[in-house]
């Protein structure tokens, strides 16, 4: 599956269409408050017996949890860092009986994420945003692709790390005087 975010600069509202019809899969809205985000909830735009849109994942800003389907764990249970000072992994897995992803930021033009399987290290999901906004031209969308093994079971989770992680390189680069 590919999609791309239709508002091509902020990952906490937005629309993810699929690329080969447009169609809208699912819609990213975020709650805040004056001084910072509460919620960011991910919403399947055609749920399974049709009707309303459904909430399948949501982010918890203040409490770092993520919750999907209605199951809600701390990030800290769900998330580890490997040692090293230069180690940019982050090794995500959901639960006992799913893969385990090892997800790596690089940028080579792009700020881009790719989730590896540890298990069999194939590429499985990936997520390019674009380096830098340009002032004339085309702004090219963020791009979110999944395999069908990531399908298969961790949809929706790898959406959320990809969010997740998007944001705190947003306000790690924010912080280190990027603007």
């Amino acid at each position: 599956m590919e999609v791309v975010f239709d508002n091509k600069t902020n990952v906490l509202n937005a629309k993810l269409h699929a690329t080969h019809d447009n169609s809208v899969i699912y819609t990213i809205s975020t709650d805040e408050t004056v001084f910072s985000r509460a919620y960011t909830y991910v919403k399947d735009a055609n749920p399974a017996q049709g009707g309303e849109t459904t909430i399948v994942g949501v982010i918890n800003w203040s409490k770092k949890t993520f919750e999907i389907n209605g199951h809600r764990k701390a990030i800290y249970d769900i998330r580890r860092k490997p040692g090293g000072f230069r180690n940019k992994s982050r090794y995500w897995k959901w639960a006992e009986d799913r893969e385990e992803y090892n997800v790596v930021h690089q940028e080579d033009g792009w700020e881009n994420f790719q989730a590896n399987c540890t298990s069999t290290v194939e590429v499985e999901a990936s997520f390019s945003v674009p380096y830098r906004p340009v002032l004339w031209g085309k702004v090219k969308p963020l791009v979110l692709k999944l395999s069908r093994v990531a399908l298969a079971k961790d949809e929706v989770f790898l959406i959320l790390v990809f969010i997740y992680s998007e944001i705190k390189r947003q306000e790690k680069m924010n912080s280190a005087g990027g603007w």
